[in-house]
């Protein structure tokens, strides 16, 4: 037997040295899967560092599925196969673009401010109280809405996310977005189909509003007018999510130009 084939046996796990990696694998297993896979790999030989590595990557599939930008919601970025999402990835989506996205927060903050100014329903005054049920204000419809909209296109199998196009050119990049707010896909991400659920979401979130707004306001009014404006407004959001790479490089490119002329100058 060569040396090589020596060496290859030697690095063979054997009933001596198997114990002592069970225990390292198990130290550092933290969920429930990792101690299940632990458990396998001791008494069926399985491969686990393998296993580990098939679970990152479906994770890290898992999360290209479903990106979410404070700004212009969820969205799949070009070079990511469009593909339908299971109810987990629906809800982690859901979860994701409604609570858990801290610029949402600073959105809804941003447009309170406003109203405060703007002494936005004077019945609800200065001061902080008057800020708190402002920034409810603006919150709460987000939240209906989004709540609306996802429970709708769950139901039905309906596509939520924005996609961006995978086309060239200013138009019809532009018109992919434009497009995109009036229709979506359905279960097999192929056929179209009208894209209703984030207008029903804003007429939801708008009509609801009217039962903690003062001056006892028409909820079929402000419901009409929340999906009248989202016809504008979801155009706008598709758009930017359409050519936000683009933006944020020239943004880059102009704070870079920008720190390079204040070096020069110091």
């Amino acid at each position: 037997m060569t040396h090589k084939a020596t060496n290859s046996l030697m690095s063979l796990p054997d009933h001596r040295t198997r114990p002592r990696s069970v225990r390292s694998m198990l130290a550092r297993c933290i969920s429930f899967q990792c101690w299940v896979s632990a458990f396998a790999c001791a008494f069926l030989g399985l491969p686990c560092l393998a296993e580990g590595d098939k679970q990152n990557t479906q994770t890290q599939k898992s999360d290209e599925q479903i990106h979410v930008n404070w700004l212009y919601g969820s969205y799949v970025p070009k070079d990511v196969p469009l593909e339908p999402l299971n109810g987990r990835m629906r809800f982690k989506l859901y979860v994701r673009q409604t609570f858990t996205t801290p610029g949402i927060y600073a959105k809804t903050t941003f447009f309170a401010l406003h109203d405060q100014a703007r002494d936005t329903y004077p019945q609800w005054r200065d001061g902080f109280g008057g800020f708190a049920k402002r920034l409810g204000n603006r919150h709460a419809p987000f939240i209906i809405q989004n709540s609306v909209t996802s429970l709708g296109d769950g139901i039905l199998r309906w596509e939520p996310r924005y996609e961006r196009c995978r086309c060239d050119g200013l138009w019809p990049r532009t018109g992919h977005a434009v497009a995109r707010n009036f229709v979506t896909y359905d279960g097999t991400e192929k056929s179209l189909r009208p894209q209703i659920m984030p207008y029903l979401g804003a007429f939801a979130g708008s009509a609801i509003s009217t039962t903690w707004q003062p001056g006892n306001p028409s909820w079929s009014t402000k419901g009409y007018q929340g999906a009248i404006t989202q016809i504008f407004v979801g155009i706008g959001i598709n758009w930017i999510g359409e050519f936000a790479p683009e933006i944020m490089r020239v943004l880059h490119r102009k704070k870079k130009t920008s720190n390079q002329v204040d070096t020069q100058q110091r």
